[in-house]
């Protein structure tokens, strides 16, 4: 279904970018393609050979293993409108992540990670933020888009992760 929509996306002259998390050291490991068509709509194909796959807390996960953590990605699980014609949160919503230690068994629901994104001279560039992933364990209201509010989200020591930055460009 992904890939239809980045060929629809394709066919109404969409631009094509590539999604990136970034380590301290600046080495880049591609997560994602995405496709922006020109009305803001957007279709995210994620890279599928650099993550693995983990059973964690009795769920399937993508996880990207770095040597003292592992970047699990969390799909966004309600409806969103994928569309960054007035702001990116649909975006950091399809970015969202939890972390967990590489030697730990399960997963801490606490241990989310949400880029905080702005644009730049064409490109985005995303923050790390911390989250608990619990607050999105129930359904948002019917039609609340946004359900993750401000005080949800905590600034970050970009020092103490393994990807502290997501860059697409």
């Amino acid at each position: 279904m992904i890939l239809m929509a980045c060929l629809s996306a394709a066919a109404v002259g969409a631009e094509e970018r590539r999604v990136y998390l970034e380590a301290q050291d600046g080495t880049r490991v591609q997560i994602a393609t995405l496709m922006i068509a020109m009305d803001g709509s957007y279709a995210v194909s994620m890279n599928a050979p650099v993550f693995t796959d983990h059973f964690l807390s009795m769920r399937p996960f993508k996880c990207l293993e770095g040597p003292a953590k592992h970047w699990c990605h969390v799909p966004y699980p309600y409806e969103i409108a994928r569309n960054i014609s007035g702001d990116l949160t649909d975006l950091e919503y399809d970015f969202l992540f939890l972390w967990k230690g590489a030697t730990e068994y399960g997963i801490n629901m606490w241990n989310g990670v949400y880029y905080n994104l702005v644009e730049t001279d064409g490109s985005f560039t995303g923050t790390l933020y911390e989250m608990d992933m619990n607050t999105l364990a129930a359904p948002p209201d019917a039609g609340d888009l946004r359900p993750l509010k401000a005080g949800d989200l905590h600034e970050s020591d970009p020092d103490s992760h393994w990807l502290p930055h997501l860059i697409i460009e």
